[in-house]
Parts: C-alpha cells; sequence; structure tokens
C-alpha cells in the first residue's frame, strides 16, 4: 500500500508556494495595523517566520504527543536605494553550541549579507547566504516544508560566500556562488581519520539555472563541486522542475550526491563503527533522491495536497572491510489539507500527515538494523508574520 500511494504521488505534484506567498506585500503589518499610519518605506522590513503545531508520533503504536514549535525565524530585510539592499535572517529555536566557527557566525544564523545590484543584468550578493543549490522544494521557505527528503535534511544549506546573478532576459537568471565549504573546523566535520587532511580552499562552487517559461514551467536547476579536504570532494546535481496549471500543479525534483567523505553521515550511522573507527566518517558515499508533490485548491481558502519521496544510500566504492552497494532504501509519503481564513495573508491551518519507511539490504541489516515504519500526523499553523 506504501508503494502505491508513493507512485500514485510521484505521477504528479505541486508546490503551494505560490499560495503560501501570496499577498504577502499587501498585507498590512503588525506596526500599520496598530498605528494606522501606512508605511511608506521598503528600507526596512521585519517579519517572524513561524511553523507550529502538535504532533502525534507513531512507531510500532502510538509514542507520543507534544506541542511543538517546528520553525521559528526573524527576518529582516530591506532596499536601501537603487542599489543597495540587505537580508538578516536567525532561527531563534536553534542553539549556537558547536566548534569554532570558520566564519565566526553562529550557526543560528542562517543570512546576514548585503546586496549590490552592478547594472541590469548583473547583482551581487556578499555574506552568509542560503546554497544555490537546484530543487523546487529546496528554493522554498522552510516554514512551508512539512518533512524534508534525508538528502537535504542533513545538508549543509546556509554557507557564507558570494553570489554573483546574471539575468540575460527577465524570465531566466544564472547564479555563479563561491561559499565555504565549512562551518566548524575538518575535523568537527569529518572527523579523526588520518587519510582526511584539511584543504586549503574548503570552498563550494555552484552553478544555478533558474528559467520561468510564462509561469507555467519553472525549472530550478543546478551542479555543485565541493573541496571537502586535500584530494577529498563531494558533487551534488539538483533538477527541480514545476509545473503550473491554474488549480492544479505540480513539482517534481531528482537530487544525487556523490562524497568522497560522507558529509550528510548516513552511511556512517548504517556501518559499524569498528570498520570505520571512532570519531570517523565513512567514505564514497552515494545519495540519490526523487521527490515530487501534487497541489489541488479545490476552492479559493481550501488546499490539498499529496508527495511522495524516494531516497537511496549507497557506498560508491569498495575500501577494506565495507561492500560497495545499496545499503538502505526509504519512502516518504505525505497527504494534507490547508486552509487560509484571511484574504491577502499567507496565514494558514493544517491537518497533515507523514509517512516515513526504511528498508535495509543484507549489507544495511548486517550491523543489526531492522526495517521500520513511522507515522505523524499533526494540526497546526504556518504565519510569515509582518512586524514592520
Amino acid at each position: 500500500m506504501k508503494k502505491m500511494i508513493f507512485i500514485l504521488s510521484l505521477v504528479g505534484g505541486c508546490v503551494v508556494a505560490s499560495a503560501q506567498t501570496a499577498g504577502i506585500q499587501d498585507e498590512k503589518s503588525l506596526l500599520e495595523e496598530f498605528t494606522q499610519v501606512k508605511k511608506k518605506s521598503d528600507k526596512f522590513n521585519l517579519s517572524l517566520d513561524t511553523h507550529g503545531s502538535f504532533d502525534m508520533n507513531f512507531r510500532d503504536g502510538f509514542e507520543n504527543g507534544a506541542f511543538r514549535m517546528r520553525e521559528l525565524r526573524l527576518e529582516a530585510r530591506g532596499q536601501l536605494n537603487d542599489w543597495l539592499s540587505y537580508r538578516y535572517r536567525q532561527r531563534l529555536n536553534r542553539p549556537n553550541t558547536g566548534g569554532d566557527k570558520v566564519d565566526n557566525l553562529p550557526a543560528s544564523i542562517d543570512v546576514a549579507g548585503i546586496g549590490i545590484k552592478l547594472s541590469d543584468k548583473f547583482s551581487l550578493f556578499a555574506g552568509k547566504q542560503c546554497a544555490a543549490y537546484g530543487g523546487i522544494e529546496f528554493d522554498l521557505n522552510p516554514i512551508g516544508i512539512y518533512e524534508y527528503s534525508d538528502i537535504l535534511e542533513y545538508m549543509s544549506n546556509f554557507m557564507t560566500g558570494m553570489n554573483v546573478t546574471y539575468t540575460p532576459f527577465p524570465q531566466h537568471e544564472f547564479q555563479l556562488q563561491i561559499l565555504n565549504s565549512l562551518i566548524s573546523s575538518t575535523q568537527d566535520t569529518y572527523g579523526t581519520s588520518p587519510a582526511i587532511r584539511a584543504a586549503k580552499l574548503p570552498l563550494v562552487y555552484t552553478l544555478n539555472w533558474n528559467g520561468n517559461f510564462n509561469e507555467n514551467y519553472l525549472t530550478r536547476w543546478s551542479v555543485s563541486a565541493m573541496n571537502q579536504a586535500q584530494g577529498k570532494w563531494m558533487y551534488y546535481y539538483a533538477l527541480g522542475n514545476q509545473l503550473n496549471l491554474g488549480r492544479f500543479g505540480m513539482f517534481l525534483d531528482f537530487m544525487y550526491s556523490n562524497e568522497d567523505i560522507d558529509r550528510k553521515g548516513i552511511i556512517t550511522s548504517l556501518i559499524p563503527s569498528e570498520r570505520i573507527g571512532e570519531d570517523r566518517k565513512a567514505f564514497d558515499a552515494g545519495y540519490r533522491a526523487v521527490v515530487s508533490k501534487l497541489n489541488y485548491c479545490f476552492q479559493p481558502q481550501w488546499n490539498v495536497f499529496v508527495q511522495g519521496m524516494y531516497e537511496t544510500a549507497s557506498v560508491t566504492k569498495a575500501g577494506g572491510d565495507i561492500e560497495k552497494g545499496k545499503y538502505r532504501t526509504s519512502y516518504g509519503y505525505l497527504a494534507g489539507l490547508e486552509y487560509y481564513p484571511v484574504k491577502n495573508s499567507n496565514l494558514h491551518f493544517f491537518l497533515t500527515y507523514v509517512g516515513r519507511s526504511y528498508d535495509f539490504t543484507g549489507k544495511g541489516k548486517e550491523p543489526g538494523h531492522t526495517n521500520y515504519n513511522t507515522h505523524r500526523i499533526s494540526v497546526g499553523f504556518i504565519y510569515k508574520l509582518p512586524l514592520f
């Protein structure tokens, strides 16, 4: 049954991004509501991104239930003049603990930098920012995500550097981005293996194409190369495709990550530590993912969706007594109902179901892993609250 649901949801998918963000520019901030004074400047905009819910979790029966603030982020942004802008966003429910930070910024800060319009076709953003990886879901505001795929959940997304955007036509833009590949030290990130030596230029390079074909078909494609350590690289490819057909829509994302050192740590967790070594990461990991979502707005204020995820985790090269091959396949299947009570507002309430299944191959089961399923039913709200 789970595979049938997954296959049906992969037939198509649609993002609710337009519904979640539509009208936010027209929505009055709290300051305007309280003072009745219309804001006349775009130099300072402050918002609070919220995603709260009551979750009931199941694994071999009911496990627990609790209220949870899944996302809480404060964002400030503004256009200071016709060529200079800024953006700042921080997660309020993420700790700042950890090792030494390469960029001297706490991990809770997602974005902190300035944008410069160089010409009508070229612009630049410098500072901490989101990696310009492709994929439709990756490009959405995190508050609108009910469950990320594993490949995105364990990916490093916010790093410091520079992004140059070239817009030859209004509907198409190309980005060349260079960021730090490390947030903490090489040892903190990849472990203590003597085969891992710190790179002199630990950077990640991304080329991204965002295309728009009359709002009916959108692309978010990218290719990235990350220098993990001396002689060690990660290559990441993402093809995001979105189709809009009035009330119907879909997205389909393809993602692949080939890692000389297991950056995400999933393969490392599936191999006994005595084969890898204590406080060490596995080598030669490969991850594939297909994610699709189908969306139908059956009434102006009501939206329903289904989503499917298919992922594999593999070892791409045999090493020592670690075998090459696939170790785990995971499935995700989601369904939900959303209600938007206020016109020209992204506030919405939701009821969602999230199911995950993890199937291990013989190699994956060898350390003692067994197949299992998890389920979650959530009711809650999502709101990008304009404060100022």
